[in-house]
């Protein structure tokens, strides 16, 4: 049986712990579906017990709201000095700028490999404080999909829901009268999911939290998916990160592998989403100018350590059957956002602007019932590279 969606209107309602009827098929025959919002009324529910955990936490921890509005443009700076939690007001600015500039420069150097779609942008404000510039590219030559999101915001939240955004286990902030942790948090995000499935869909995300009490810490990583395993690609694309990572300390590359790696697992598969890259979360053992300067060249190194992989590929000829296997890739992309991805929870549990927390979500996914590629096919070489995470440099 096989099924492929359009997740624009579906996700929402997958978050919820249910999801739009599907006409399903007979196996050996697929439907294209796009459903429109007036589905609902068919809905059939596919519960998955982590979904409606995630979203009953929601409902009890943070108040139901549209806490976003659109804006024509974002001021000079979001940041609001003496405001918000007590914390590291020069470090909040100096953060600010660089993702600002890092969202510009990818973007950019992003439309001048695809040749064809430009990067649509949307500006909001939260009511809370602060706001964001999503930058979306959309039916590109190159890129189905692409986006780019800039999140400066401040806000409150229930100790739980910090528990479910961070690795943290000790020095947690303690909660204010209102049983609530004020915080600012500022972040640039990215997922961009290539045409071709000899393209590897990549993802990144770097962040600079503070909470009440001075409470600090950096957090991010840049992942990659591919749909067949290229050594050569994956020794360019993890060499780049650890020739940054080296560069500031030796034992930053092998520490961030693994933990993207475990982080990126996909529990119920018992596979990761993709090839890994480096994930960190909670970085605060050193001088804060020392991790932003680390967390700055990361963000200015992610072109370098993904565009000429593209550019290799872009133009590389695929057949059908390849298409729909990363098409089935990408619902195991779908799986894990949903129901792991401390982003999507987090956001969800803050008040988040819904639009960009699902912008990760590609347009087109596939699940095939008891798919098993067949052993010494490169389907079969990706999976095993899935379950047993592979040394690339």
């Amino acid at each position: 049986m096989k099924i492929i969606a359009s997740f624009s209107l579906i996700a929402p309602a997958l978050l919820s712990g249910t999801a739009y009827g599907f006409g399903l098929s007979m196996p050996g025959q697929a439907h294209a579906l796009r459903l429109p919002t007036s589905a609902a009324s068919s809905a059939a529910s596919i519960s998955s017990s982590n979904t409606r955990l995630a979203m009953s936490a929601v409902a009890d921890e943070v108040e139901a709201k549209k806490d976003t509005e659109d804006a024509d443009e974002l001021p000079e700076s979001l940041v609001r000095d003496e405001d918000g939690p007590d914390g590291n007001y020069p470090m909040r600015r100096k953060m600010e700028e660089m993702l600002r500039e890092a969202q510009i420069s990818i973007t950019e150097a992003i439309e001048k490999i695809d040749g064809g779609a430009k990067f649509h942008e949307d500006a909001w404000l939260r009511s809370e404080g602060g706001g964001g510039r999503s930058r979306v590219l959309a039916d590109g030559k190159v890129w189905e999909k692409a986006g780019v999101n800039l999140s400066v915001v401040y806000g409150s939240m229930a100790p739980q829901a910090l528990a479910a955004a961070t690795e943290r286990s000790g020095n947690r902030p303690e909660p204010g009268p209102d049983g609530k942790v004020p915080f600012f948090a500022a972040g640039l995000s990215c997922v961009m999911h290539p045409r071709n499935p000899h393209c590897p869909t990549m993802h990144f995300n770097y962040r600079y939290f503070e909470t009440d009490g001075g409470i600090w810490w950096f957090g991010g990583g840049q992942d990659i998916t591919p749909c067949y395993v290229n050594e050569e690609d994956m020794k360019h694309f993890h060499g780049s990160l650890k020739e940054v990572c080296d560069k500031h300390d030796p034992e930053y590359y092998p520490k961030f592998k693994k933990w993207a790696d475990d982080y990126f697992k996909i529990q119920h598969r018992g596979e990761t989403r993709g090839l890994g890259g480096i994930f960190f979360d909670d970085l605060d053992d050193r001088n804060p100018d020392e991790i932003f300067e680390f967390v700055k060249e990361l963000s200015n190194n992610v072109v370098n350590a993904y565009g000429p992989i593209i550019e290799k590929h872009k133009d590389d000829e695929f057949t059908q059957k390849e298409k729909e296997w990363q098409l089935m890739r990408r619902g195991r992309y779908v799986e894990f956002n949903l129901v792991y991805d401390r982003g999507t929870i987090f956001g969800l549990k803050t008040g988040g602007r819904i639009e960009s927390i699902l912008m990760s979500l590609p347009e087109l996914a596939r699940w095939e019932y008891d798919h098993q590629p067949v052993e010494g096919t490169p389907e079969y070489d990706f999976i095993d590279a899935t379950k047993n995470p592979r040394e690339w440099v």
